[in-house]
Order: C-alpha cells, then sequence, then structure tokens
C-alpha cells in the first residue's frame, strides 16, 4: 500500500520547507519563513536538512516504516517532540524526502551542458530516475497522485519540457508528450523498484515465485481458451526481458512524439 501525503494542511509552511533552500531572488527571505521554537540561549543541534538526510538513510536501510518520528527521533538522539519543531509531521518529513531524492538526480538545468539530441536528453532523465528508484526502494510505496511541489518535481518538469521544446511542437503538444514520457518513465521506474523491494522484503526472487507455480500449465492452463498465449509460446515470444520490454516501450514512445514534429 502507498504511503500517503497529505500536505493540506498547512500548504504555505510545506511549501516554505521544501523550498527553503531554493528561494526566488530578490523575494523576502522572512516570508512563510520556517521557524523552530527554542529555549532562549540554546543553539540548535540540528536543521531541517539533517532531519531529511537522516530520514532517507533510515527508509533505505531499514524500509519507509522505520522513518517514524519515532524513529527518526531514535536515529539522531533528540526527543520525538524536538523532532516536530523541525518539521509538523511525518507527511511533511515524506514530501521533504521524496522531493530531495528528486533534487539528486542532478538533471542538467538552463545553460548545463547536456546532450545535444533530444532523444539523449530524454535518456538521462530515464537512466537517472530509474537508478533513483533503485537507490531509493522505498518509494515505490510512495503514492504520487499529489507530489510534493518542491525543487525536484519542478526540476524534473523543467528539464523534459525544455527537451521535447526541440522538436517545435506546439505548447500544448509539448506538455503532453513530457507528460507522457514522465509517465511512461515513473511508472516502469516504479514497478521495478516495487519487484526488488519484494525480493528484498520476503526474501524470494520473482522467479523462484513462479517457479512454485509451475503446476499452473500443467494442470490448468488450458490451450483452447489461450490459443494466443499458447501460439506466442511456442513461437518463443516470451524470451524478452523486462529490459527488453521497457526499451522498446520507451523507443515507441519517443518514435511516436517524433513523428508530430513539423515538417
Amino acid at each position: 500500500m502507498s504511503e500517503r501525503r497529505s500536505g493540506e494542511g498547512q500548504p504555505d509552511k510545506t511549501l516554505a520547507l521544501l523550498w527553503r533552500n531554493h528561494r526566488r531572488p530578490g523575494s523576502d527571505p522572512a516570508a512563510n519563513e520556517p521557524t523552530r521554537s527554542r529555549g532562549a540561549g540554546r543553539r540548535p543541534s540540528l536543521n531541517v536538512d539533517d532531519v531529511v538526510q537522516a530520514g532517507i538513510r533510515l527508509a533505505d536501510d531499514q524500509g519507509l516504516a522505520a522513518a517514524s518520528m519515532g524513529g527518526l527521533a531514535k536515529e539522531l538522539g533528540v526527543g520525538t517532540m524536538t523532532l516536530y519543531t523541525y518539521v509538523p509531521s511525518k507527511d511533511e518529513l515524506l514530501d521533504l524526502m521524496v522531493d530531495q531524492v528528486l533534487v539528486e538526480r542532478e538533471l542538467p538545468g538552463p545553460g548545463a551542458p547536456r546532450p545535444d539530441d533530444w532523444r539523449e536528453q530524454v535518456e538521462v532523465y530515464s537512466q537517472q530516475t530509474r537508478a533513483m528508484f533503485q537507490q531509493h526502494l522505498w518509494l515505490s510505496q510512495v503514492s504520487t497522485i499529489r507530489p510534493p511541489v518542491g525543487p525536484g518535481m519542478l526540476a524534473g518538469r523543467e528539464y523534459l519540457l525544455s527537451a521535447v521544446l526541440a522538436l517545435g511542437l506546439s505548447p500544448t503538444e509539448t506538455n503532453t508528450a513530457a507528460l507522457a514520457i514522465t509517465t511512461y518513465v515513473d511508472s516502469a521506474a516504479h514497478l521495478e523498484a516495487e519487484s526488488r523491494l519484494v525480493e528484498r522484503t520476503t526474501g524470494q526472487t520473482n522467479d523462484a515465485w513462479w517457479y512454485e507455480r509451475n503446476d499452473l500449465w500443467e494442470t490448468y492452463f488450458d490451450v483452447e481458451r489461450h490459443p494466443t498465449m499458447t501460439s506466442i509460446w511456442h513461437a518463443k515470444g516470451y524470451q524478452s526481458t523486462a529490459a527488453d520490454s521497457y526499451r522498446y516501450g520507451l523507443d515507441r514512445l519517443l518514435d511516436g512524439i517524433q513523428a508530430m514534429k513539423p515538417l
């Protein structure tokens, strides 16, 4: 089951936390600044970045459930109530963790070196995103319905839009194409991470899981009810790997987008 992130209770404070290190030039640094109350004269031993990085480490090493407010407080050697003065709730903490790993993809920003070809630029997004999910398997347990609107998410959107823009499509087509690429790449990366997480949690590989169910084919599988599956099997059409399927899907998606390029 996916973890729910709300960010709905106090959106201004959530945005201030997400953008704490990325303020627009000329903006008031005190506006919506996340504050932390403390006793007079006492210097803080932590900051929000410390809390977020510790949450990511816990989730990477022990799973998302371990990155609870109580577990995180113990990891950092502070009281749970002290932790709440840095991050208001688990929902906000999860938003901050997700956007931090999105930022760490380090996709080329405006003016930064990048491949010349737009498809190669998309490949950078694909590789960085899949690597991110593999490094942080807990991302497969996080809902993406209402993502954290932080620097990491916007950097990904800006990068893909700028890559597709080179095709000269209309603004609507450019946006739709970029969203299609995001949907395909992120969904596939999510499933890959979920598969590895299940293997790690259960201690059983996917191949072993299927091997245990070999009796399906001998006892229950009816070739007359599944003629297409049977013909593909006899033609050895099931020899493609998950990597082959991913490559095929992404290439065909990009072929379709490129075909829309004005002559």
